[in-house]
């Protein structure tokens, strides 16, 4: 998968994982891409220890799983990280 392909599969990740989750995480595109980006490299390296599945093609089914699962995971810690802050 090239580089452009990896971004547009984190930004579409990263907005179906805050979909998914209820709540304000806050941020615009440009941190839901980040989010997303960093979501799928942490689904594809669990996909590929735990599974021995990685992030290979775009329209692979696994790979949007990974990427979606690792987003969600990576949106949780940030609604922590900043619902904290704002606790503070």
């Amino acid at each position: 998968m090239g580089f452009f392909g990896f971004l547009l599969l984190g930004l579409i990740a990263g907005a179906i994982a805050k979909l998914i989750l209820p709540g304000r995480q806050g941020g615009g595109w440009i941190v839901t891409l980040l989010l997303g980006v960093v979501g799928a490299l942490l689904g594809g390296w669990l996909g590929s220890l735990i599974f021995d599945v990685g992030l290979n093609e775009f329209f692979s089914l696994s790979t949007w799983l990974l990427a979606i699962g690792g987003s969600l995971i990576v949106l949780l810690i940030w609604g922590l990280i900043v619902g904290r802050r704002k606790a503070d």
